[in-house]
């Protein structure tokens, strides 16, 4: 299932890498609510796919207003010591489009190889 917010780009992190060669990048938008109003997504990408959180910084920057698309994602973990399990959620969002001012839209691909260059949305 999807899930869609608007609000206002309020940080932004560098691009991390691991070790596996995959990368990560994750946002903060303020959505103007008056309870439980900073949210924040993030996005994972193979080595081979790293372009697409570079093109994210390229177009979206702190105060732009957007739309973001995004899915829930959780893990269990259980912790050896006390056996207590524990779920942690994230936001994982694939697509962030400005709402306004300039109209350059980020996809991050879902599990599809676009069938060729000129399909990409940046």
């Amino acid at each position: 299932m999807s899930y869609k917010v608007k609000g206002t780009i309020v940080s932004i992190s560098d691009k991390q890498i691991f070790d596996s060669g995959a990368g990560k990048i994750s946002f903060r938008i303020d959505t103007g609510e008056q309870y439980n109003n900073i949210l924040e997504f993030e996005n994972f990408k193979g080595a081979d796919k790293l372009d697409y959180l570079d093109s994210f910084t390229k177009y979206n920057k702190l105060g732009d207003k957007v739309e973001v698309e995004f899915n829930l994602g959780s893990n269990l973990w259980t912790n050896p010591k006390t056996n207590i399990e524990q779920c942690f959620t994230k936001l994982n969002f694939w697509k962030s489009e400005k709402i306004e001012g300039e109209t350059q839209k980020f996809e991050a691909e879902q599990n599809t190889e676009p069938a060729n260059d000129s399909d990409l949305p940046f």
